[in-house]
This record gives structure tokens, sequence and C-alpha cells, in this order.
């Protein structure tokens, strides 16, 4: 009997053709892009990917960015950089990846660049309302490194180093070493302190999650990986573990040349999945620039290993702010299994007044993203409520005056009658919010008017 074959059909499209530019998220850096710097014109791919050779050539003086850079940068913005880091109340601490992946024909307006660098000459004033710890992580901190803010969660800070230092950091009254503005709080990795934080998550059956950050836990020895994730899956009352890292964002080739890293990670990921508890990988991409081929061979190397990575971004002005950005770094992520998961509005941190946005900025970003991909992978815009709110939806606020920028926030789960204060850029500011502020005598009338309206609001 003779079998006929079903005649090919076009399939029928209710649609018209994409864009191929809407598929631009697929193209990723790839080749020696690095050769381009000049210090790194000889640098073969094996040595770039070996992560001891990255965090050795990490660049940590002005000066060392200078020879990086010699033919590339102008000596004005040099000097400008220079005039930054004296300002700044972060360590400077950059990878050769990530300086390979500045566009250095423009390094004023490169989004890489305005993370990592800071320039005198971009520096705002600090906001009037600001102050070091603005999350105030040290009050919820019942022992050293460990932040204990909402019924079920903590946050453990392991360690207080990173293999960047963004300038942006919440945590820069710890994080990296003294600097010309700030004198940091010390959160060493230290088995004692580590015991006590230990002890008291043992002592707390209401505690199921655990964050473990710093600093950053990509920093953490093998060992120290293993003894944290087992001491923390030991306990019966924990249910789940982040592990905390910048680095797949800013040295993604320890994944694939630290084997003893990796190793140690997955068997804590193995270990809690045979104990029915979820570990995670908690990362932090802000720019679609950030993931190149080679973050799509480590991303790939976790996926194999049944590594689950999830990713928070800050909202960064001139970074990630605009819908393209936005929408270009959410597609890009997704296509490399990083599901997007938490936005954050830029908390009040010192020397980085230029990198804010407005909550206004934030609400209609979010509106423009919802529906551009699947939900697990659309991220949640928070506001992080200064004061030790802790994360709120952004739009979620009680009230919010668009002229003098205060929003207010309440947060039951963490205390019901309280409200918390989140303040936009003056800069950002309506003239009339702009003189307001520039009147100290105003200050405390701005904030009782909020809070005024945010009561009258729930009543």
């Amino acid at each position: 009997m003779e079998l006929s074959l079903p005649i090919a059909t076009t399939p029928r499209t209710i649609k018209p053709p994409v864009d191929p530019a809407t598929l631009a998220h697929r193209d990723l850096v790839g080749g020696d892009f690095w050769r381009a710097i000049p210090a790194y014109k000889d640098v073969d791919e094996a040595t770039f990917l070996d992560h001891r050779w990255q965090s050795k050539h990490s660049i940590v003086k002005p000066e060392r960015l200078l020879e990086a850079i010699r033919d590339l940068a102008s000596p004005g913005f040099i000097a400008d950089a220079e005039r930054g880091f004296h300002a700044a109340p972060m360590s400077i601490r950059v990878s050769p990846y990530i300086l390979s992946l500045i566009d250095w024909s423009r390094p004023y307006e490169d989004a890489l660049r305005r993370q990592f660098i800071p320039l005198g000459s971009r520096l705002l004033p600090d906001h009037p309302k600001l102050d070091l710890d603005s999350l105030h992580e040290q009050e919820d901190s019942p022992t050293p490194g460990l932040t204990h803010r909402y019924p079920d969660k903590a946050l453990f800070l392991a360690l207080d180093t990173c293999p960047v230092y963004c300038r942006f950091c919440t945590r820069s009254y710890a994080v990296g070493s003294d600097t010309d503005q700030v004198e940091k709080v010390s959160l060493k990795a230290n088995s004692q302190r580590w015991e006590a934080v230990f002890e008291y998550v043992a002592s707390r059956p209401e505690l199921e999650d655990i964050v473990i950050s710093g600093g950053d836990s990509y920093n953490l020895r093998e060992d120290q990986i293993t003894m944290i994730g087992e001491r923390l899956l030991s306990l019966p009352n924990i249910r789940r573990m982040r592990f905390a890292t910048k680095g797949p964002a800013v040295m993604p080739m320890k994944i694939l040349t630290d084997d003893a890293w990796f190793r140690a990670l997955v068997g804590v990921v193995d270990h809690g999945r045979r104990l029915h508890k979820d570990v995670m990988l908690h990362t932090h991409f802000n720019h679609a620039n950030e993931l190149t081929a080679i973050s799509q061979r480590a991303m790939n190397r976790l996926t194999e290993a049944g590594v689950h990575v999830r990713n928070q971004s800050v909202l960064l002005r001139g970074v990630n702010d605009a819908v393209p950005a936005m929408t270009m770094l959410i597609k890009r992520m997704s296509y490399l299994n990083v599901h997007a998961y938490y936005v954050y509005q830029h908390d009040l941190v010192k020397g980085v007044e230029d990198l804010r946005t407005t909550v206004a900025t934030t609400i209609e970003l979010e509106k423009q993203v919802r529906g551009l991909t699947a939900g697990f992978n659309t991220p949640t815009f928070v506001v992080d409520a200064p004061g030790g709110g802790g994360k709120r939806d952004v739009h979620s606020f009680e009230h919010y005056n668009r002229e003098t920028g205060v929003s207010v926030y309440r947060s039951p789960n963490v205390n019901r009658e309280q409200f918390y204060c989140y303040f936009d850029p003056i800069d950002a500011l309506p003239a009339a919010g702009q003189a307001r502020w520039a009147d100290a005598n105003e200050h405390a009338a701005i904030v009782d008017e909020a809070l005024t309206a945010a009561k009258m609001q729930r009543r």
C-alpha cells in the first residue's frame, strides 16, 4: 500500500513578520573583544578566561586605570576619574572583563562606565535625607553581619569584599576598604562571627529563608561555600537559601575556570535538592552589554548542573532607566536562562545622586515592560523602603508628591504602624520642588506634608 506524504503548507499567521531588530537580544559579543584594550592586546583566550588572572589584574587605583586605557581615554577623562575616586564612598575595583566592555569612544555616556568609574564632573550633592546605612541594616542585626527584618527571612553578610565594587552599593558603609569619605564597618570572613550567626538562625524557628551575601559570595573560598551551605541545610527550620553574587555579571569566567568553587556550589545545590530544600544563585546584571558569549557559556554550565539563576537589578539613570535598555536587558537575560526577579529603585546611597531616578520614572517603566515576555521572566519593580521598611512594590505607596519627590510606604509585615519615606533625586524634580529643597527650613515641612497626606489616605 502506497502512503501519501502530507503536502507541506505555510502555517497560518495572524501577526506580520517580526522586525529582525526585535531579536537583537540574541546577538552576543564574542571573539577576543578584550584585545581592543592596549593593556590586553596580547592576552590570549585561555589567559583572559582564567579567573585568577582576572582577579590579579583588576584595577584598584586611578593610575592603573590610566595604564590600562592609555591610548583610549583623554587626559581630561582620567583627571575627571581621579576627582571622582577621591569623592566616592566606595573603593574602586574593576575587572579586565568589565573594562573591556566599556565603549571607550564615548566613556562619559557608557552604561558600564557609569556603574564602576565615578567622574568628578558628574557628581551631585547628596540628598539631605540620606544617611550612610539608609536601609538600617545594622539596626536590624541581632549579631554582626546578620539582618533579620522579615518574619521568615534573614540576610547573612558573610564577608565584606567583592570581585568588583559598584559605585552605587547600598553597603558602602561596610564593603571594600576605607576611602577618603568612609571608614568602613568590619564584616570580615570570620568563623567566630559566622558561628554566632548560625546559633541565632538555629534559635529562631520562624526563619526559613537565608540570603548569603556580603560583600559577595563569589569571594568565598570553596570550603567556605560548602561549610556555610551544609551548616544551614542541616538546620530543620531552613527551607530556602540564596547565594547572592555580582560575579556572573563582572567575572563570568570564574564559573568556567574555578572548578573547585563551581563544584562546591553545585554540591550544596544538589544536597539541598535531596533534602527537598531550595538553593538558588541570585545575581546582578544591570545592562544588556554585561551579557556576552562568555556569560552564555557560564550560564549554560550552571543550567547543565541544575543551578537556577535569578537576577536583581538596580534602576540606574543613564544605564537602564529607558524602555529600550530595560527591554533588552530582560530579553537577553531570558535568552540565557537568567530569570528577572527584582528591579530596585536606587537606594539613598552617598556619592551617587547622579545615578538615582524618580519613582515616577520607575512606575512608567514597569508599565512599559509588563507583557514583554513570560511573567516569571518579568521583574517586579520595588522600593527598599529607607529606614528598614523592606521591599515594597514601587506603585504601592500611600502617597506620592511628584513636586517634592516624597513617596510614603507602609510595610505591615515589618512594622504595621510605621510610615517610610523615599526621596526622589532633587535635580530631577520640577523647579518648585527644587526650590523648596534648597531651603533647609522647608525640609521638615515637606516630610510632614507627605506623612499627613499618607495618613489621611489610609483612613
